[in-house]
């Protein structure tokens, strides 16, 4: 093949993918990648209202509150930031941060309050089972995830 074909190849599949059809197409390429970040995004999300919608946002123990609240956005902010280029250290902190929201309620002292202490514990088992479901494909291929 000769440099001219594999430029002009270059040129077809760049405009190709400047049309709606080719984003859309290279959008669903990039869910298939990243889907499990996404994922992450929303846990993160959920822990940030979470303790509103269930009701003990408005608790005298603050650690209840304030734990799911702050986890949540550093797991949203390095789910962003995976999304947008993954390192396989981010997806160790994402997993750290699981940890601890399995074990928060216990060395906070919400284990008492059911709402509070299962969403934790579950949300924390759901970001773990992610990053580790990262990590072990991210691992796999040298440390990247498919592009």
């Amino acid at each position: 093949m000769s440099p001219w074909s594999l430029h002009r190849d270059a040129q077809l599949q760049g405009q190709w993918s400047r049309t709606t059809v080719g984003r859309w197409v290279m959008n669903i390429e990039q869910f298939k990648v990243h889907w499990r970040d996404w994922l992450m995004l929303l846990f993160g999300a959920w822990l940030v209202i979470s303790p509103f919608v269930l009701g003990y946002g408005a608790t005298d123990v603050m650690l209840a509150l304030w734990n799911p609240v702050i986890v949540g956005v550093a797991v949203a902010v390095f789910a962003i930031a995976v999304l947008n280029k993954t390192q396989v250290w981010e997806e160790w902190v994402l997993l750290a941060l699981g940890a601890w929201l399995v074990v928060s309620p216990f060395l906070l002292g919400y284990a008492g309050m059911p709402a509070a202490m299962w969403n934790s514990v579950v949300v924390g088992l759901l970001v773990g089972a992610d990053s580790v479901w990262s990590l072990v494909i991210m691992l796999g291929r040298g440390g990247h995830k498919a592009a």
